[in-house]
């Protein structure tokens, strides 16, 4: 597996501020780095969960080393309720796409290397293969333009449709959609293609409004959310959740521990440049 580095860990586990005796949920698992440094910070518990199977193997090691303080569920963050048994003290979200799923080939998650057109993180229905098959091109112009916002999406739908027969991995697909797409700066132009069908394959958004409403009832007084998103859909949708919570109509009083997103710092971005678009949210419930 390719190491994954978390984003903004410091900042989003500083906001968090794990206390001793409480218990935790990061509902995107994926190489260990929240929960290792939520664990590390206090004597406290974790629960922790991720839909994508090939991470069992560090959830393994995490439990041989901190025993009955963590625990381990392969699911989707959207069943939190049925996770975590007992009130929390916090949630943490970290919702970009691990360097394990790009690394790996066989994954279809990158447009760089040629492997299966499938972009499922676990537990889905459907492959982007799949969509690409199915759709009407009508349809798979409206993906590409609503989850990818992708200004040539009715061009690039056609282009797939039309070339079908000879689309037979990540690197096919990813060269049709360049015949047809012009290059904006240093962005690959199959990005937003490739980004609108992962969120279709994973209904993310959908997936991300649930856990989000869900995670409030299972909060105990002072108990917080945060959330670090790499793209806009993903911001829109926790911006106005927790702006909402924190509207003075509301009768359960959050307070916004963010008024703007945190963003990763220069020299972070230097780090790992795949952070550059990472935005930190954070809500807490007043106790």
């Amino acid at each position: 597996m390719s190491e994954h580095i978390s984003v903004l860990l410091k900042e989003a586990v500083q906001m968090l501020s794990p206390k001793d005796g409480g218990t935790y949920y990061d509902g995107t698992f994926g190489g260990g780095g929240y929960a290792k440094a939520i664990l590390d910070a206090a004597n406290c518990r974790v629960i922790a969960s991720d839909r994508d199977p090939y991470v069992k193997t560090i959830a393994r090691q995490f439990k041989n080393n901190y025993q009955k303080r963590f625990d381990f569920f392969c699911a989707k963050f959207s069943d939190i309720k049925s996770i975590a048994t007992e009130k929390l003290d916090g949630v943490a979200l970290d919702l970009g796409v691990s360097n394990f799923q790009l690394a790996d080939p066989s994954r279809g998650f990158s447009f760089n290397l040629a492997g299966p057109i499938d972009m499922g993180m676990g537990l889905c229905d459907e492959t982007a293969l799949d969509v690409i098959r199915k759709y009407s091109e009508k349809s798979l112009a409206n993906i590409i333009y609503e989850f990818g916002e992708e200004r040539f999406s009715r061009r690039i739908a056609k282009n797939i449709k039309l070339n079908l027969g000879r689309i037979h991995n990540t690197e096919d697909l990813a060269n049709v959609i360049r015949s047809c797409a012009r290059r904006t700066g240093k962005k690959d132009p199959a990005t937003k293609t490739f980004q609108a069908l992962r969120i279709l394959v994973n209904d993310e958004l959908e997936e991300l409004k649930k856990a989000l409403r869900d995670s409030i009832d299972l909060l105990k007084p002072n108990g917080k959310i945060i959330v670090v998103s790499f793209h806009s859909l993903e911001d829109r949708i926790v911006k106005l959740f927790f702006k909402n919570l924190a509207s003075p109509k509301n009768p359960i009083k959050f307070k916004l521990l963010t008024k703007k997103p945190i963003v990763p710092s220069r020299d972070e971005i230097l780090f790992n440049p795949k952070s550059r678009s990472a935005k930190l949210r954070g809500i807490s419930l007043l106790g």
